[in-house]
This record gives C-alpha cells, structure tokens and sequence, in this order.
C-alpha cells in the first residue's frame, strides 16, 4: 500500500467532488478504436462523418466515458477502489480537440452482507470545457451523465 495512498469507506463524505481534465486528440480516439476493436466511420473517416447529423468525426462514447473511469480510479476515491457499474447516458457529442472534465461526485454510501461490502453511489459527468467545432453549442454542456457504483476494498 505503501506507494498509493488509498483512502478507506469511512475517509469518503457524501458530497466530495473531484475532476479530471482533458485535451481529445485524433490520436487519443484512433488508439482508442484499435484498443476496442470500434472502427465506426463516424470516428474514423470524415467523408462519411461528414453525412450525418454530425457533419464531422466524433470521439467514442466509451472514451469519454473512460474519462469517468480516471477520475474514480485516480482521484475519488482513487487507487484501490473498484469500478463497480455504470449508468450513463451520452448528451453532446465530443469533438477532437475539446477539452473535456470529467466530474465526481459521491451521492450515497451504503453497505451490503452486514457490513463487509462497502459501496459508494457517484454522481458522474463529463462537461465539454472548450469546444473547437462548436463553442456556442457546447460549451459548458454535458457530453455524458449518469452514477457510478464503486466497491471500497478498504
């Protein structure tokens, strides 16, 4: 435990919040499709983009959603939490070159099995912060919302 300092059930109040921040590359969405094996054109080729409601290359849902998964695994509640589930409904698109935060925000502690199994209920959003395809229509709105489910180990 001694290289990471992971926080316990009972260090965590309802109501912490924390942020993770990022820039999307091109390249970020690119080793994220062959990571996934999701080689849908509307991420990958701008032609076809270019003839849907889009009218350019999006990022992958799961990428944005993954932002949610650094947030919780890094900074709240942070290393040794397991990411339990998910519920998430996907708002706005993400657009290569937007910075993007992903929020958290713990809602609920609960317990199951008379106490042994520890859980949070996180409040979860990605906001787009600087949009480049389309500030006026994006910024400072969601791309993905929902609540986490994490299991405490400690």
């Amino acid at each position: 435990m001694g290289k990471y300092k992971e926080r316990t059930f009972d260090d965590i109040e309802v109501g912490e919040k924390a942020v993770f921040t990022k820039t999307v590359t091109q390249p970020d969405d690119t080793l994220f499709a062959g990571i996934s094996g999701d080689f849908n054109p509307v991420h990958i080729d701008e032609e076809y983009a270019k003839t849907t409601m889009f009218k350019t290359r999006i990022v992958h849902g799961a990428f944005t959603s993954a932002l949610i998964s650094a947030v919780l695994g890094m900074k709240l509640p942070g290393p040794g939490c397991i990411y339990g589930g998910q519920e998430i409904r996907f708002t706005n698109p993400v657009h290569f070159g937007d910075t993007v935060s992903a929020h958290a925000e713990v809602v609920e502690k609960y317990t199951k099995k008379e106490g042994k199994l520890k859980f949070l209920k996180i409040k979860t959003t990605v906001i787009i912060d600087n949009c480049v395809f389309d500030a006026e229509r994006y910024n400072g709105k969601p791309a993905a919302e929902g609540f986490a489910t994490i299991l405490m180990m400690r």
